[in-house]
């Protein structure tokens, strides 16, 4: 059994949604004991931004005619569906940057959607497979706060994951991270610290139906 684990943030110390993820991973290890997890850092190494195009005209390209570029382009899409497949479980981590997608995510999607196995009119090869994403927000975006609608990021997310490769999807949210840091928050602090705990619940929750799932997938 093995554990595909995905993180987007930036940071390597003090990032919360490593953080939350961490809890996930760790409930996944012990209910499914001499697994391996197989780790991607896109904050730390990214996808070249060109990649994607380069994979996309690549297979609109005679083989023969396909520049370096486009080639190695197309080997990087393809081992990042083979991680995807050869995993029994998914575990994504990925932060709210300036009120969207992080843009390091975005790039790997984009480049997962370019192999032919799980491009546009295909059934996706990793459809049904158990998967967790960790979402963080620095601030709220729930109902009725002043920012109710800036997180342009989830629902796009949520989408690919569930709608487009139809992973059998779990999520676990966190928000107001950034109190502690930042003082215009301070106000929220007790609240911050209830909305923590209770992510930290969901996640180890997750955690432990993922690790069921992929022992019966």
């Amino acid at each position: 059994m093995s554990l595909f684990r995905l993180d987007a943030s930036i940071r390597t110390e003090g990032s919360h949604s490593r953080e939350i993820a961490d809890i996930v991973e760790q409930e996944w290890q012990a209910h499914a004991p001499a697994t391996d997890v197989v780790r991607r850092h896109l904050g730390t190494d990214p996808i070249p931004a060109t990649a994607w195009a380069d994979a996309v005209f690549a297979s609109w390209t005679p083989e023969e005619s396909r520049t370096p570029e486009q080639k190695a382009a197309q080997a990087l899409a393809a081992e990042a569906v083979d991680q995807l497949v050869e995993a029994d479980a998914l575990l994504f981590a990925v932060p709210l940057y300036n009120f969207g997608v992080s843009q390091h995510f975005k790039t790997w999607v984009d480049l997962v959607i370019a192999d032919p196995r799980m491009g546009a009119g295909v059934e996706p090869v990793i459809a049904g497979k158990p998967a967790v994403l960790v979402v963080v927000r620095g601030g709220s975006y729930a109902d009725g706060t002043p920012r109710e609608g800036w997180d342009h990021a989830t629902s796009w997310i949520v989408r690919i994951l569930r709608d487009v490769w139809q992973l059998d999807l779990k999520v676990v949210e966190a928000e107001f991270t950034l109190v502690g840091v930042n003082p215009a928050l301070d106000q929220f602090k007790e609240l911050a610290d209830t909305l923590r705990a209770q992510s930290e619940q969901t996640a180890r929750e997750h955690g432990r139906a993922l690790a069921g799932a992929g022992v019966t997938a």
